[in-house]
């Protein structure tokens, strides 16, 4: 077995890194699945496409209004404990959610406000679960660690929704048992984890200085700034996600199940690609990788706009999805790899939130573009965008296509 296949598979001979995989791959379960209960039993109550979009805007809202103090407090405090709290705070809200559907009652505000606790415990969960995983494994085997966290991820995302979809067919409260429960054993994972940093001898006072020493410190950082802001804005204009409904039903004529196959190819190649990456971790010219990646998205954003087919399609979305996991790569490897310990839970808040504002505005973005122009030219347009912000970035943060390791340590 050669080197690079033996760290691929020793990051799981790491007994804490297992069960952090399991805690992530059982969140991005419970997450997925929960998504799915939510969306069609707010939809079943009220037949309202405002009253889905508040969901999403329930959920995303607390990120963006606690990142500066989640990241702090994940800097501050042990990570281990912080998640596993988060973790089980989250297991209560789907549990609120089981025990208001067993209710029976038909108001939809509560539905809301155990929205916005699940997205509070996951804003805390998430720059603690970011700034560990650094902790739990040597450098050498960081990059193979990264992939293989984001291989959980985008796997639960894959079966997620189907998941979900199946087991609402026995009712909305069985999916939400189900995620609390999922939720319920990430939390016990977490605890479970037998790595303790050392303890913090003197807590910052919380000023706005401490608060936002993450800005600040992506802001001095070209490298770790250029990569964010790529990422930002590759997937705000490059994403056609939001008008998948639409070229199935009326560019491809496929109906629903073409629909689903189309939603699963993105995840598909990005797992693939996560693998693939976990067994042989890029060693050489992170920066323009990152920046080629990026191209690639968008010229197979641009073909998948032009396309006809359902199988080339498929295959432009899955080619989008291997693309954007080696920019997911290089992007978490330079922020939780880049970054000094005691300030990785502010700087991963930052990037959390730079990550899901660029997911959800770009879904508003290409709502917006395509009904002004059509779905059509709105995602090749957003494709050659994207092919131009990686042209500009190259010129804009020269640090990053010049650099050439994904640690500066190796």
């Amino acid at each position: 077995m050669s080197d690079t296949n033996k760290s691929g598979w020793a990051v799981f001979s790491n007994g804490d890194f297992r069960l952090f995989g399991a805690a992530r791959f059982l969140t991005g379960l419970a997450y997925q699945m929960q998504a799915v209960a939510i969306g069609w039993y707010v939809y079943d109550l009220t037949r309202s496409a405002l009253a889905l979009g508040l969901v999403g805007l329930a959920g995303f809202l607390p990120a963006i209004l606690s990142a500066l103090v989640s990241g702090h407090v994940a800097d501050v405090y042990e990570r281990r404990v912080v998640g596993a709290a988060a973790f089980g705070l989250q297991a209560l809200a789907s549990f609120g959610l089981l025990a208001y559907a067993l209710s029976g009652a038909d108001a939809v505000w509560p539905i809301y406000a155990l929205v916005v606790v699940v997205g509070t415990a996951r804003a805390f969960a998430n720059p603690a679960l970011q700034a560990l995983l650094p902790t739990l494994v040597p450098a050498s085997l960081f990059g193979s660690a990264i992939a293989w966290n984001a291989s959980l991820w985008q796997t639960a995302s894959v079966m997620g929704p189907a998941l979900g979809g199946l087991l609402y067919a026995l009712g909305a409260k069985v999916v939400f048992a189900a995620a609390g429960t999922s939720f319920a054993l990430a939390s016990l994972s977490v605890a479970l984890i037998r790595h303790r940093p050392a303890p913090v001898t003197e807590r910052p006072a919380i000023t706005w200085a401490a608060l936002s020493a993450g800005i600040h410190y992506i802001r001095s950082q070209p490298v770790v700034l250029g990569a964010i802001s790529l990422d930002l804005f590759a997937v705000l204009f490059g994403g056609a996600t939001a008008l998948l409904p639409i070229y199935a039903g009326s560019v491809l004529h496929v109906g629903p199940l073409g629909l689903g196959l189309l939603r699963s190819m993105p995840a598909a190649g990005a797992v693939t690609m996560a693998v693939l990456l976990a067994y042989r971790p890029l060693r050489r010219h992170a920066g323009i990788r990152m920046l080629r990646a990026v191209m690639v998205f968008g010229l197979a954003t641009v073909a998948f706009g032009l396309s006809t087919s359902l199988l080339l399609s498929m295959a432009c979305l899955f080619v989008t999805g291997a693309a954007d996991m080696i920019s997911v790569y290089v992007r978490q490897s330079f922020v939780q790899g880049e970054t000094p310990d005691a300030m990785r839970g502010r700087v991963a808040a930052v990037n959390t939130v730079f990550i899901g504002a660029s997911n959800e505005l770009g879904e508003f973005e290409s709502g917006l573009l395509a009904a002004a122009v059509g779905a059509v030219p709105a995602v090749v347009l957003g494709g050659v965008a994207t092919v131009g912000i990686a042209f500009l970035w190259a010129r804009l943060f020269p640090a990053l296509q010049a650099r050439d390791r994904l640690l500066t340590g190796n």
